[in-house]
């Protein structure tokens, strides 16, 4: 298989194969195995399988039609209550919703990243639907699934944005 990293693409179709369990967990244990600031591990996750709710996000998340064909979704949250490292929950679970962008890949499932934190109005419509706590903040949205489109790999590196020792 190619490198996971080098070959992950941004999947918005999927086939209606099922995503198990098992499968939801392996990702959410690459997850949980990112790095974090002082090893606080400051996220927390929902899965989400209900149709009704899968079909509500469209209505705030104007970048989300995909989730119409996404069997689940997980979403990652910061939660700030177990923030000792003040601010750093942005990149720990950016960290986060990348490794289950890797694995997918790795197991042969589609991704997309989708933004929520900063958009107010994605994270309060997430806040409301899914019940989130006032201390955790819906950062981002990943739709899973097997998928019904190839996009080769992109060749993204630019030497023109490297620089050594300085400026």
């Amino acid at each position: 298989m190619e490198d996971a990293v080098l070959s992950r693409r941004s999947i918005r179709k999927y086939t209606d194969q099922p995503v198990s369990d098992e499968q939801v967990e392996r990702l959410l244990t690459a997850a949980m195995s990112a790095p974090s600031a002082g090893n606080e591990q400051p996220w927390q996750f929902i899965v989400i399988r209900d149709r009704a709710i899968l079909d509500e996000i469209p209505k705030f998340h104007p970048f989300s039609g995909m989730l119409a064909e996404a069997p689940v979704a997980i979403l990652v949250c910061g939660d700030l209550a177990l923030e000792t490292n003040k601010g750093y929950w942005i990149e720990d679970c950016s960290a986060a919703t990348e490794n289950i962008l890797i694995e997918a890949q790795e197991m042969g499932l589609g991704t997309v990243w989708l933004g929520v934190y900063p958009r107010q109005e994605r994270v309060d419509g997430l806040r409301h639907l899914l019940g989130v706590p006032e201390q955790v903040v819906p950062f981002a949205l990943i739709p899973v699934g097997y998928p019904a489109e190839h996009k080769p790999p992109a060749q993204r590196f630019l030497a023109e944005r490297v620089h050594r020792e300085r400026w």
